[in-house]
Formats: structure tokens, sequence, C-alpha cells
């Protein structure tokens, strides 16, 4: 199967923000009616716009057992912490790793794992910075529990930033899902947790840059086996 070029550099744009980019673009005819700088500055808002709420295409690696980044960004804490309570989770601490998503990063989010969502529950709360470590516990967040077929369960939460106002998920409980499936957004700025099943080790360090729905965080397979 061969990719045409211009798929390299121009992207798709998810619906949710065709309104936010129509209401950019009407801003700029208005400012450029003002004057031709203020116009190019709408038109660059304009255009970052339709760049944040790009939705590329992902190819999640072809085998059972890996756990994916739910988000593309820059991986900010690996620590124990325990799930959000109102999944209803086991009160156990768990190996936590965030993703922290900046305002041009790709917002999308991915589920890291096949399986069923059993539980969605979401929980108001404050805007601080999302790379802080206690946005896990007071930022608005959504939470979604995920059991794989082999019983095992994972966590993965949404969480709002500073500028991140609105979150969005795309499914209810019951679905079934394949790993890499699109399942939400957080618009402008951001960040997901992820807690993985007891005595999985992750394979990504603090720093690293994830690609939602390809970037391996962790490997199953050694407790299949």
């Amino acid at each position: 199967m061969s990719i045409p070029m211009t798929s390299t550099f121009i992207k798709p744009m998810h619906p949710e923000g065709i309104r936010f980019v129509a209401i950019f673009a009407a801003i700029t005819v208005v400012l450029w009616l003002v004057s031709d700088f203020l116009g190019l500055v709408g038109l660059g808002l304009t255009i970052w716009c339709y760049y944040f709420f790009r939705d590329p295409e992902r190819v999640p690696p072809d085998r059972d057992g890996l756990i994916l980044s739910p988000a593309d960004g820059i991986v900010s804490i690996i620590e124990p912490a325990v799930p959000p309570t109102e999944l209803g989770m086991p009160d156990e601490p768990l190996t936590r790793v965030s993703v922290f998503m900046s305002v041009f990063n790709c917002h999308v989010n991915r589920v890291p794992v096949s399986g069923e969502i059993t539980g969605i529950a979401y929980h108001p709360g404050k805007f601080f910075n999302a790379s802080l470590d206690k946005a896990s516990a007071e930022n608005e967040r959504n939470s979604l529990r995920i059991r794989r077929d082999d019983g095992r369960e994972l966590a993965v939460v949404q969480i709002a930033g500073l500028v991140a106002r609105r979150i969005v998920c795309f499914v209810e409980p019951g679905a079934r899902m394949a790993a890499g499936d699109r399942f939400g957004l957080i618009r402008f700025g951001s960040r997901l947790d992820v807690y993985l099943p007891r005595g999985t080790a992750p394979l990504v360090r603090v720093g690293q840059t994830m690609v939602a729905g390809e970037t391996v965080l962790a490997d199953l397979t050694p407790l299949e086996e």
C-alpha cells in the first residue's frame, strides 16, 4: 500500500475542530478589513487552530499484549499512584505514566489496549497546569476503566489543564475497542494518565516523546508467558 506524499504534511481535521476553525476564519476576515497585519495574524492563528485539531491516521503495532500511548506528547511523570476513586478499582497503587500534551501536539486520544470499556466517570475540578503532579487529583478529569479479555484492567484518565476547558469522550461503557482506536480529545493543552496493570513495568522514561496509538508504554507479554 502506498501513502500519498501530501499526507506527510496535510493532515485530516477532526470534526470537533470545524466550528473553531470557522470562528477563527470569520475573525480573520474582520481583522483583514482593519489591517493587513492583523489579517495575517488571524490567518496564522486559523492555520494553528486547524493544525491543533489534526487527526492523522496511526498504525498500532500488530501484536497483542502491548500497552500503547493514549496521547501525543512528552512523558512528564512515572510514579506509583492510586487510580481515581470514582472508577471503583482496588485502592492500591499502580504505576502511573503521565503524558503531557502542549498546544502544539495532536490532541486526539487513543485506547492503549484492546478490550471493553467497563466504566467511565467524569469528575469536575480545577485547572492547574497539567504538567504538575497535583493535576491528577485536583483538575477536571474524565476516567476510563478498560478490561482486557484476560481479565486484567487498566485506567486511562483525561485531565484538563491550565488552558484546556473541554474534555470530550466519544465512547460509552460496554464499548469494545481495539488498541489505537480513538476515544476522545481535550481542547487546548492537557494530559493523559495511564495506570498500568499491577506488576507491569513501563518501557518509557520521563522526557520521552510519545505518539498516540503507536509508541509502546509497556509490554504485558512477560506476564502472559
